[in-house]
């Protein structure tokens, strides 16, 4: 499986998905810089999936439908019950899977985010949203701090060699605010060397790793006794989550 991140607007990702000659995209907030991406690919474009209904991970569903054969549009049953994303023709739920040019995709339920929150997990690939993100997770709008930590919680259970594809580029920012919750976490600072690095050469800071994660990512390990200070776990969460919106 080939996976091609796709910078939209200002820090989004979309991501091109290739198995056996079909080609997915994953959150396509603009049309044209994946028509781009196909073209280069030299692949047909068949299938969206959708990780939420926000508008700078849907806005490019319509024009690619006219440009595309597009078969399925996949989204979350929440999403299409209410009616979230356009043209939508698939409704997933959580342990839900397809098939994909011969691969499986499972589908995970994250509600915290958005209440209508999945991840797309395939070939050792999870497509995030902005659930999580490298090193961070995103605003708790729709949801609880309870059940963004638990939706955490599942997707800290992956396999550690997992990679993690994620919807925006924050990765820099993630960190610093990492370093202000454990100082003394070298792995972060490590990290953050890299990202900055990275980011300078105008490269990518995806794909993540799982283990990394586990590692650096202070709403992966909101309930380590060491973070959570006495606090209990969700308590720890939101206390974190709440200095982050901050930061």
């Amino acid at each position: 499986m080939q996976v091609i991140p796709v910078p939209c607007l200002s820090d989004n990702y979309a991501y091109l998905v290739i198995e056996n000659g079909r080609a997915a995209v994953v959150d396509p907030s603009q049309a044209d810089p994946v028509l781009r991406a196909i073209a280069e690919a030299r692949v047909k474009l068949t299938e969206i999936w959708l990780t939420h209904h926000h508008w700078d991970h849907i806005g490019g569903i319509e024009p690619l439908i006219e440009e595309c054969p597009i078969e399925h549009v996949r989204g979350s049953r929440y999403d299409g019950d209410h009616q979230r994303i356009p043209r939508q023709t698939d409704m997933l739920s959580d342990g839900d899977s397809f098939d994909f040019g011969g691969a499986k995709v499972g589908i995970v339920e994250i509600p915290g985010h958005t209440l209508g929150a999945i991840a797309f997990i395939t070939e050792g690939n999870l497509f995030s949203g902005d659930t999580l993100f490298i090193a961070g997770c995103g605003r708790v709008f729709e949801g609880t701090m309870e059940m963004m930590s638990k939706s955490l919680a599942k997707l800290r259970s992956l396999p550690a060699d997992t990679k993690v594809w994620c919807g925006h580029e924050y990765t820099v920012n993630n960190l610093r605010f990492a370093q202000t919750i454990e100082p003394g976490n070298r792995e972060v600072e490590h990290a953050l060397r890299e990202a900055v690095a990275a980011r300078e050469a105008k490269q990518f800071t995806v794909p993540g790793r799982l283990d990394q994660e586990l590692a650096t990512n202070p709403f992966f390990r909101f309930d380590d006794p060491g973070v959570a200070a006495g606090r209990d776990p969700v308590a720890s969460f939101a206390a974190i989550r709440e200095a982050k919106d901050n930061f």
